[in-house]
């Protein structure tokens, strides 16, 4: 059986699987953008904050994910639980330090001129500093995206969902008939997804980023 016969005849199963691949990843990058926008909101004034929160979150990047998943196992189980709480964590460094790098590079002179006509601190940073720094925080979504969705099919390890469940049976089953087309069959499946997305972030930064920023 050819790869394309193989992706025909169990499209349906391949398909529910990349739909869970995809969503998890980003529901998972949209809890990260969450947390690591209020942590970089936090830090990014203070250089010795900033550098903690970015050491912290590099830190947990430098464990290996197979490591990660199996420190996680004994403490939320299998499935979904350890496969989000990892792809949170793997997620948090490029979105930490890009929130910081982009309210850093905010113009003083900007947020005085906000604060001139009669802005508050909180609106300062609504308003101005965290659509300034917006471009910046939306490149680290994408970068921390695209690691997601390579890591996310690790998770298979711990029973996560999506599609690197084909990719370790396929594997397994090395050397039975179409065990190299299920492998190849998770994998580009998650090639072409982060592709797809990858293209849905550039749409976005082009609708929701002003023409004088993108200038």
């Amino acid at each position: 059986m050819s790869l394309w016969e193989f992706v025909t005849d169990r499209w349906p199963r391949l398909a529910a699987e990349a739909y869970q691949h995809a969503s998890v990843v980003i529901q998972c990058t949209l809890i990260a953008t969450l947390v690591g926008v209020l942590a970089g909101v936090a830090v990014y004034r203070s250089p010795i904050g900033s550098t903690i929160a970015t050491a912290l979150a590099s830190t947990i990047l430098t464990i290996p994910s197979f490591a990660l998943l199996g420190l996680l196992i004994p403490l939320v189980g299998l499935g979904v639980a350890p496969t989000v709480t990892a792809l949170v964590l793997y997620a948090l460094l490029p979105i930490v330090r890009n929130t910081i790098v982009g309210l850093g590079g905010v113009d003083s002179a900007v947020t005085d001129a906000a604060r001139g006509i009669g802005m508050n601190r909180m609106r300062v940073l609504t308003l101005v500093e965290l659509r300034l720094a917006w471009p910046a925080i939306l490149a680290g979504m994408r970068v921390a995206t695209q690691m997601l969705m390579g890591i996310a099919a690790i998770a298979a390890y711990a029973k996560g969902p999506g599609l690197g469940t084909e990719i370790f049976s396929g594997l397994n089953r090395a050397g039975a008939a179409n065990a190299v087309n299920q492998a190849l069959a998770g994998t580009l499946g998650i090639v072409l997804m982060a592709l797809l997305i990858d293209g849905l972030y550039l749409l976005v930064a082009r609708l929701t980023t002003s023409r004088g920023i993108r200038a």
